[in-house]
């Protein structure tokens, strides 16, 4: 029996949850179509769990390190099983109150593969939402005014290193270990491949880095780049740039792979790989082909308002491509969101949203980097501070990184601030709410930080912008 709705929603992520229960707090009838759990990729393979483990890496570096701190103790041993199962009760525990969510909000969830189909006899344009479920009962019509597709996405699979779920390992598979490997190769040095392995090597992993581009982090600003790879090699962990797999061999549980890099050719030897290389859109079978909408690289293509090439059809989060965050996807919904129920929502600007990487140290940034200020043609001023001369950094004991401020000489923009060290990913808000508020360099400056803490950071930058530093 077919079920009218107002707004069904294809794929229960964070972008797809948050979407719905602004949607209903606007006052319409809404429905998430889910065909695994409420909360997505972020919840159970992405954010939460990756944070977990990498939490659990920090207590063991710092036990390891607590002769440094005066306290004289020694680690017995690492129970990884523990370590996954705290894992596993978060994540229990965060699903657990996205369901209560759903239900406060009066949202309807069918679970099973939702599919929008052509015009039929529900409805003259595509859009009714047919679900499948994995029982062997009819499939649920839902005939809505509005379609939010929410699909997600999955990690990136190389056609010469395929995933086999042994040794050639996707990120998802990764958090299914029983036992740490001893060595690990990862491909690709971006945001995920930079946290795991970070959090391996601070568990006594052997950890192998190959990047295809000439840099560690090549989505930040370079001296961020510089930063990371020499905090990383002083971790142990060896790094190959400008490299590339050219053949690969499993045998006796291991992998053996050919780099080559500067047209040299080196074998590498491995108990696992992480292939990490970005990730590719949800789009298959969720009935895009009885519509007329754009894909683009395999993406859904969208206007300011993710309206795809159906006015009625909208798309966000992963499935169009853009920043794969959970928190832009989570805006994303709610812009959409507003605008079909005529809200007059401001269109997301990208410029102000944040990056984080988990690693150790951690990497935050919001706008343009060094470079992409330059290319511009922006007459720059730049503000740098090392954490080392910050009291509390030193306090933590890893006074390693700097805060970089970019801002614009002529008319005192912010452009762009980029940050590693200590809890640069909570320290990035600050950065975000001056973007907002179209703060300049001496009003950061002149805001008033207590001390000791981390913050103090962003006034010592803003004055070395202005050319007047206190503390260096």
């Amino acid at each position: 029996m077919a079920k009218e709705y107002d707004l069904v929603i294809i794929g229960g992520g964070t972008g797809g949850y948050v979407a719905a229960i602004r949607a209903s707090q606007l006052g319409l009838k809404t429905a998430i179509v889910e065909k695994n759990k409420l909360g997505g990729t972020c919840l159970h393979q992405g954010c939460i769990p990756t944070k977990t483990l990498l939490k659990s890496a920090e207590v063991y570096r710092t036990m390891k390190e607590s002769s440094d701190y005066g306290v004289l103790t020694k680690v017995e041993k690492l129970d990884f099983a523990k370590v996954q199962k705290r894992k596993s009760e978060i994540t229990e525990q965060l699903y657990q109150g996205v369901q209560m969510l759903i239900k406060k909000n009066k949202i309807d969830v069918y679970n099973g593969i939702g599919r929008i189909m052509g015009p039929s006899i529900f409805s003259p344009l595509p859009g009714t939402v047919s679900v499948e479920s994995d029982t062997n009962q009819e499939n649920e019509m839902l005939i809505p005014k509005f379609v939010l597709l929410a699909t997600g996405s999955k990690p990136r699979e190389l056609p010469s290193l395929p995933f086999n779920k042994n040794n050639i390992l996707s990120s998802d598979d990764m958090l299914q270990l029983d036992h740490l490997p001893e060595s690990i190769i990862i491909v690709g040095g971006g945001v995920i491949g930079l946290e795991w392995a970070s959090m391996l090597a601070d568990f006594d992993v052997q950890v192998t880095i190959v990047e295809a581009s000439n840099r560690l982090a090549p989505h930040e600003d370079e001296e961020i780049s510089k930063e990371i790879t020499q905090v990383f090699r002083k971790k142990g962990i060896q790094i190959l740039t400008k490299a590339m797999i050219t053949d690969s061999l499993e045998k006796d549980n291991q992998i053996t792979v050919t780099v080559e890099q500067n047209g040299k050719k080196t074998e590498f030897t491995a108990e696992k790989m992480l292939v990490s290389v970005g990730r590719a859109a949800n789009t298959e079978e969720i009935g895009l082909e009885n519509t007329d909408i754009d894909i683009n690289n395999g993406f859904i293509q969208v206007n300011e308002f993710y309206q795809t090439k159906e006015s009625h059809i909208y798309a966000i989060g992963d499935c169009i491509g853009g920043m794969q965050l959970a928190h832009v996807a989570a805006r994303e919904g709610t812009i959409a969101v507003e605008h079909m129920a005529n809200q007059d929502p401001e269109p997301l600007n990208y410029h102000h949203v944040p990056k984080c990487t988990y690693s150790f140290p951690e990497i935050a940034s919001i706008g343009m980097t060094e470079k992409e200020a330059k290319n511009k043609n922006f007459e720059l001023k730049i503000g740098r501070f090392p954490f080392k001369a910050i009291g509390k950094a030193l306090i933590t004991g890893h006074p390693s990184g700097f805060v970089k401020l970019i801002a614009d000489a002529k008319t005192n923009d912010l452009l762009g601030i980029h940050m590693i060290g200590p809890h640069v990913t909570d320290l990035i808000s600050e950065a975000s709410l001056a973007f907002v508020l179209d703060a300049t360099p001496d009003e950061m400056a002149y805001t008033i930080h207590p001390h000791p803490t981390l913050s103090e950071i962003f006034s010592e930058a803003s004055l070395m912008a202005e050319g007047r530093p206190i503390h260096l």
